[in-house]
Order: C-alpha cells, then structure tokens, then sequence
C-alpha cells in the first residue's frame, strides 16, 4: 500500500525484454534506504517487487499482464519514473490509500501554465469515467492528485510548484501516456451499486439524473 507522496525521481537504467515481460533496471538512492530484496516500490504507480539491487539502483521483473495494464511498454532508457516505497505502520497517510494496481492509462492531452501553478488535462478511456467524481482523489503515475473537474472522459488537475518539481509531471508533455488508477474506495462503491443498477429502476433513475 502507498499513499501517493513520491520520494523520488528515478532514471531507467536499461529495459530488458523477455518472453516473461520485462526486467527493469532504475537509478535512484533515496528508496533504496532501508530496502531489502522482496520489497515493494511503486514505480510511476505500479507496485513492484525488489529483485535486486545495489547501491545505486534496483532492479524489477514484469509481467506482460502489467506492461498491457500501464505505459511500461513506452518506457526507455533514460525515461524519468516516480518512486515511492510502500507504507510502514508509522509512516503518515498524506495522500489517499494507493494500491499501486494501475487500471488504465490516459493520455496528455493539454499542459497549461497558469502562474506558479500548471494545469494538466488527461483523457482516459469512457468506461472508467463513473470511477472519478470532482474533487475526488485519482494516482496519476502514481502521484496522489485531487480531481478539479471531469468533462466526460477528459480530467482537469492542477499541479503545485512543489508537486511539479519532485515528480516526472517536470518531464511530461502533451500525447504522452500516463498510469491511471482510481480511489479503491470509489471502485468498491460502483461495483457493489452495479449488482442492483439494472434490477432496481428506482435506483437507475437517482444515479443517472443526481
């Protein structure tokens, strides 16, 4: 479990293919304080497990199932990535709860300067759009982000000074693909609400005209 605060920016070292999925390799120092093999990192949101590691990096196996979930099929050497190690007992839960199982991506598709702050609209695909409400909590690359508006299946964000700076949202541009996971809390919501959604008209008629 995560909370969305990243740590750290990391640089990927190298991508190796297999007929597994992946093995990546990321720079970075802060995560690795107190890592053991067998942790879990997040990386751009994506919980994954520690195989091996030195001093200046750690290494990660993936699956084919979570490179299909999640922009790890765009990811090159020299890419920026977001870190964050899972939580401890006493650590703060400044963010939202974060599983670091990503649901879908979104696309970049306008990066608005307004002032010291920096807006970001991203589209995902419509399907998902009843997971996200307006001032809800969303994890884009694994960055825990409080949703300003929803317009169908296009997100509006703002981003602080701070959150910009110690994140890749630094690196990112218009059309590229980012890591989506939804409030837990929200998904847990709409599934329970679906098993009576088409048997209760009374139910139908409070969700679609609230």
């Amino acid at each position: 479990m995560f909370t969305g605060l990243i740590e750290e920016v990391g640089k990927v070292k190298s991508v190796i293919k297999n007929s597994d999925g992946m093995r990546l390799v990321v720079s970075c120092r802060k995560v690795l304080d107190g890592t053991v093999l067998g942790d879990s990192i997040a990386v751009n949101g994506v919980c994954l497990t520690v195989v091996d590691m030195d001093k200046e990096s750690a290494s990660f196996d993936v699956s084919q199932e979570t490179i299909k979930r999640s922009n790890f099929s765009f990811l090159k050497t020299g890419d920026y990535v977001n870190l964050e190690r899972s939580l401890t007992p006493q650590s703060r839960l400044g963010g939202h709860i974060v599983q670091g199982h990503v649901d879908t991506t979104g696309s970049i598709v306008s990066k608005t300067s307004l002032g010291s702050h920096t807006n970001f609209k991203i589209s995902f695909s419509p399907e998902y759009k009843n997971l996200v409400i307006e001032k809800g909590s969303i994890a884009i690359d694994g960055i825990s982000l409080t949703v300003n508006y929803i317009n169908e299946n296009i997100i509006d964000l703002n981003i602080i000074p701070h959150t910009l700076e110690n994140t890749n949202l630094k690196y990112r541009k218009v059309g590229d693909v980012v890591n989506i996971e939804f409030d837990i809390l929200g998904k847990y919501v709409a599934k329970m609400i679906g098993k009576w959604y088409d048997k209760d008209e009374k139910l139908k008629n409070l969700l679609e005209n609230w």
